[in-house]
């Protein structure tokens, strides 16, 4: 699942121009930061920083770590939306030029929003017990790795969507 988050290995086929939008989780030292990378051998080094880290967590894979999806929606109004409008190799599209600076503040929103729901009241119907202690946040250990993956945008009902994705240790 990191290689396809990554874009690594068998998946660096799916790293684009726009992969470099992407935030990934990467941890130096003790300290967690968050970055955007371009060139494969950076995204290989946090594959391998994960990868020490999860030796640290020793996860147990028979239902103790788990994949989170989030999709973090966006609204932009019609008028900005024209102005990004392209026509790409006979196809309508949008290129929306982002600075790393307003990337992390989407980022920084999405971590945000996705706390805001952990800590409402809710009652689904549908999923486990041990999943609703992970939508809740109450039965995660640790966050083994988190990425932001903006090469991969949807439009869906006038809304723009990017999915948020979070690695747990139960």
């Amino acid at each position: 699942m990191l290689s396809y988050l990554l874009r690594i290995g068998e998946y660096e086929q799916f790293a684009g121009k726009t992969i470099g939008n992407n935030v990934y989780m990467d941890v130096r030292g003790k300290k967690v930061v968050f970055k955007r990378t371009r060139l494969t051998y950076e995204r290989n080094n946090i594959f391998a920083t994960i990868k020490r880290l999860a030796k640290k967590y020793k996860p147990d894979y028979a239902g103790k770590v788990y994949l989170e999806t989030v999709r973090c929606f966006f609204s932009i109004g019609e008028e900005e939306l024209e102005k990004c409008r392209y026509n790409y190799q006979g196809k309508d599209t949008y290129a929306f030029v982002l600075s790393d600076k307003y990337i992390m503040a989407l980022y920084t929103y999405c971590l945000t929003a996705r706390k805001a729901v952990a800590l409402e009241d809710m009652e689904l119907e549908g999923i486990s017990k041990t999943e609703l202690g992970m939508v809740k946040l109450e039965s995660v250990r640790e966050v083994l790795f988190q990425a932001l993956l903006l090469d991969d945008v949807k439009f869906e009902d006038g809304n723009m969507h990017v999915n948020l994705c979070t690695v747990y240790v139960l």
